[in-house]
């Protein structure tokens, strides 16, 4: 059976990541969300400890950086592994500050893609780089499947043509995980991903994105025009056939997804925890032995609030517990996703409503939260998208029947 607790062996890492979060993250919260573009110089050393961390276990230390599916041995052996360390890691970072954590070098969600699916030939070739990855496109959101950068062999090497936007940490990092299609004709079947270094000449960066949150993140767009890269970047074998590439690719979804989820349980723990001690303040105590609608209704609102993110949490460490255990997550990753992605947003805009003018000014952290919220609900795959995966799972659809 599943225990959906904190492993003690992983304790210490929450501890570790919590001490990060607390001493470095939230100090200069503000000060990057206000100078927005500016590269937070104070994550170099934090990001060469962690690499050191990593380096030194097989859990990983208190990063974000990519993890990989690990079959397990036994039948119904009860497996913690990476998957579970690194999401544990991100919700005690992102309770610090989400937009400082994508910050981090070599710790971006091109990373996971590239530890998903990578050869161990291209782990070592790219390993100990920083990497971004673009997969939307002005034509091509939600639906991945519609991609129309293009990727035509010639020689020895594939020529990429096509425009991505949104792309995290893509001016920043040391390589860009494209995705691409190599015959529009064949649809999602033909779609792969492919590694581009950033300082490539045919890559070429159209301009960097203001946000509403994560400002402390950059956002950039990009063209790539007769962009060139050797076969060999080629993201996993190169001799995977056309009808497996579009499957290999959205098998990242299934180890990043949960990722996303994380952040958004970070930001919501923290919005309810900062939200509690605000109300205790003001004389309001919530109760855990009281029924809720015998308390303060400011108390009320905050126990169901409270109990959607006990959900997302959950949700989420069962994603990256069945991916260490190699278990097929592709619907619990979407569930954890759509559920942690809703509740933040509905967690950080209703601590911000019981708090008032405390809430919504620049005293506290919480209107800064509730804007960098609304972003976990949308990048890695929109709510919607979510639960249009999560239906077509559940009724046994494909993405023909149900639309």
């Amino acid at each position: 059976m599943i225990n959906l607790e904190i492993p003690k062996k992983f304790r210490p890492l929450t501890s570790q990541a919590n001490q990060v979060a607390t001493e470095v993250f939230r100090p200069i919260s503000r000060k990057y969300d206000a100078e927005e573009h500016a590269y937070p110089k104070e994550l170099d050393m934090l990001a060469s400890l962690i690499d050191g961390m990593n380096e030194g276990s097989d859990m990983g230390g208190a990063g974000a950086a990519g993890v990989r599916r690990e079959a397990s041995d036994a039948e119904g052996e009860n497996r913690n592994g990476s998957n579970l360390s690194t999401v544990l890691g991100i919700i005690e970072l992102c309770w610090g500050d989400v937009g400082l954590l994508l910050s981090m070098p070599r710790q971006g969600l091109g990373n996971s893609a590239i530890a998903s699916v990578a050869t161990e030939e291209q782990l070592e070739r790219y390993g100990g780089k920083w990497a971004a990855m673009a997969i939307t496109e002005p034509e091509a959101g939600s639906d991945s499947a519609s991609i129309r950068t293009t990727a035509e062999l010639d020689g020895e090497e594939y020529v990429l043509n096509g425009e991505k936007i949104f792309v995290t940490s893509g001016d920043r990092a040391d390589l860009i995980v494209v995705w691409a299609t190599l015959d529009r004709s064949k649809g999602r079947a033909a779609i792969k991903s492919f590694i581009v270094e950033r300082d490539n000449p045919g890559l070429k960066l159209d301009r960097l994105e203001h946000k509403l949150g994560i400002r402390a993140s950059d956002t950039a767009n990009f063209t790539l025009q007769d962009c060139r890269v050797p076969v060999e970047a080629l993201l996993g074998s190169s001799d995977v056939e056309d009808r497996q590439g579009f499957g290999g690719a959205m098998q990242t979804f299934d180890n990043t997804r949960p990722l996303v989820a994380a952040m958004a349980v970070g930001v919501a723990r923290a919005s309810l925890e900062e939200t509690r001690r605000l109300l205790s303040d003001a004389g309001v105590e919530v109760g855990y032995s009281t029924p809720a609608l015998s308390q303060h209704a400011a108390a009320a609102r905050f126990l169901e609030m409270e109990a959607d993110y006990e959900a997302a949490w959950l949700l989420t460490l069962q994603a990256a517990w069945m991916a260490d255990n190699g278990r097929p997550n592709s619907l619990q990753a979407s569930m954890a996703k759509a559920k942690a992605g809703r509740t933040c947003v509905d967690v950080a805009l209703g601590c911000v409503e019981l708090c008032g003018s405390v809430g919504y000014g620049e005293s506290e952290l919480l209107e800064k939260w509730a804007r960098d919220a609304k972003i976990l609900d949308i990048f890695e795959g929109t709510q919607q998208i979510q639960l249009l995966i999560v239906a077509r799972q559940l009724l046994g659809k494909s993405s023909s029947e149900l639309r």
